[in-house]
């Protein structure tokens, strides 16, 4: 494992010299765009492999307006950072959650989100992201069909050689709860086990990794990581693609709260969780350790 292969996700927000730390998450914060353009610097002068970028918009409404609006949050930051770190890999989160009013990743109607129609979203907050800087664009909603809409958008517009990293295996997990925090993300109302998948369910993620690469991803993901493991290895068998996990917010602040209590050692718990995931077949992983790690393996 080198820190090249480590992705470090990060959360920019509106503001300027915004360093807000997030309670569940201890190490990591909620940027303005100045203060993501030092943090971006460093991760790169550490030889972390690129960044994964959140935003949180100044308003959130019904239709995730500013999810693709051309002066967006992401967006400005995007153009901050080409501009300031130009050799650093920007990866865009594609989704809606932390852009809507409901926290859902589409279009609600009459109580559910309605997949087809959420499509259009996504393709066009792909297409900004990738006008904005973006050299790699990655849809995490888990709308069927959001790979070849956002593929057709991209190559209409100019877009050929922007790559797709899917977030092919998006478990409906009870992992991701921190990031809720770090986010703003959290629905107002039900859940989404209507379109993640469900934990126990492994022969349909490889039908969905499937089906996205045929659509035209050229990255997979699986999402969680440590408590999929088995998937990893088996996408690794199968798929002769690059291939991502996410070691999610909840893995993160479990080992920070073990260690925060003497339980157990920060630094071996950090190092041997990665080296798992990438012993099961990552190629990249983005987590909210790369930072600690990188310097490790420097």
């Amino acid at each position: 494992m080198t820190p090249s292969q480590l992705i470090l996700p990060l959360f920019v927000c509106p503001g300027e010299g915004i360093r807000r730390e997030i309670g569940s998450m201890p190490g990591n914060y909620q940027l303005s765009i100045d203060e993501l353009v030092r943090e971006c610097a460093e991760a790169h002068s550490l030889g972390i492999g690129g960044i994964l970028l959140f935003g949180l918009p100044e308003t959130k409404d019904e239709m995730a307006s500013e999810a693709y609006a051309e002066d967006g949050i992401v967006q400005r930051a995007m153009r901050a950072l080409k501009s300031e770190t130009p050799k650093l890999l920007l990866i865009s989160d594609v989704c809606n959650c932390e852009y809507t009013s409901h926290g859902h990743c589409g279009k609600v109607v009459d109580g559910d989100v309605d997949n087809d129609a959420t499509l259009q979203w996504l393709a066009c907050a792909a297409v900004s992201h990738a006008r904005a800087g973006a050299d790699i664009v990655a849809p995490s909603d888990m709308m069927d069909g959001r790979v070849a809409a956002i593929r057709t958008a991209l190559d209409r517009n100019g877009f050929q050689n922007t790559p797709i990293l899917s977030y092919a295996a998006k478990f409906a997990s009870v992992f991701y709860g921190p990031f809720r925090e770090a986010a703003d993300s959290a629905p107002q109302f039900g859940d989404r086990r209507s379109y993640q998948m469900d934990p126990a369910n492994g022969r349909e993620a490889m039908r969905e990794i499937a089906l996205d690469l045929e659509e035209g991803a050229d990255i997979i993901m699986i999402k969680p990581a440590l408590a999929y493991l088995d998937l990893i290895w088996e996408a690794r068998q199968r798929f002769d693609v690059p291939l991502a996990a996410y070691q999610v917010s909840g893995e993160f602040s479990m080992i920070m709260a073990a260690a925060g209590h003497g339980w157990i050692d920060r630094e071996r718990a950090m190092m041997e969780t990665l080296t798992s995931i990438r012993r099961a077949g990552a190629d990249m992983i983005a987590t909210y350790f790369a930072k600690p790690a990188a310097q490790l393996l420097s």
